[in-house]
């Protein structure tokens, strides 16, 4: 498996990965946002990527040129649960830190908000979007966790229509506290 940074903006490559397969797959298609990736070593032959377990797509924020936003992550159908996205978004953070200050990226569910803070990321106290919460980390370091504002966020989700079985899956995240943050991968950066 590889971690592969394969261009910054505004001049990345544009990505197909298989719709059937992976979430936000047709916002990878454009070229205007960097990108990165984990493949499986191998090389798609067909009409799709089919190396590609995970994605990333990212570009400076529009009003503050310090700050990378990462507007995507997706991991394969397959792939999910295995810590890929989590281990990506480190990825990318720790490649920005020669071009930015800082990180920042929005997540829509409890997995996502989890998977972030595994990457080094922490809530902001903000939401945007679609009741996307906001959470950012120095591109160089992983950032300060505080306990209280990690389950204040948890709390935001809480607020939402939740299933039983969802309530349920954020009670243990909200009882586990805080979750450790991965090893950042080495990886490559192609597309400099």
């Amino acid at each position: 498996m590889e971690f592969a940074l394969l261009g910054w903006p505004p001049d990345g490559p544009t990505l197909r990965v298989d719709y059937r397969r992976f979430a936000y797959a047709g916002k990878f298609v454009l070229g205007s946002t960097g990108k990165a990736v984990v493949e499986d070593g191998g090389r798609g032959t067909g009409e799709y990527d089919d190396h590609v377990l995970a994605a990333a797509s990212f570009s400076p924020d529009r009003t503050d040129g310090d700050c990378l936003v990462v507007r995507y992550v997706t991991v394969r159908d397959d792939r999910q649960g295995e810590g890929l996205g989590a281990r990506l978004l480190a990825f990318v953070a720790a490649r920005a830190a020669d071009r930015y200050d800082r990180v920042r990226i929005a997540v829509n569910n409890p997995a996502a908000y989890v998977a972030a803070h595994r990457a080094g990321f922490a809530f902001t106290g903000r939401e945007t979007g679609l009741a996307e919460l906001v959470c950012e980390r120095p591109a160089d370091r992983p950032a300060p966790i505080d306990p209280d504002t990690y389950r204040s966020g948890l709390d935001r989700y809480r607020e939402r229509d939740l299933a039983p079985d969802a309530v349920a899956r954020l009670d243990e995240k909200y009882a586990a506290g805080p979750p450790s943050v991965v090893e950042t991968p080495e990886g490559v950066e192609s597309g400099d």
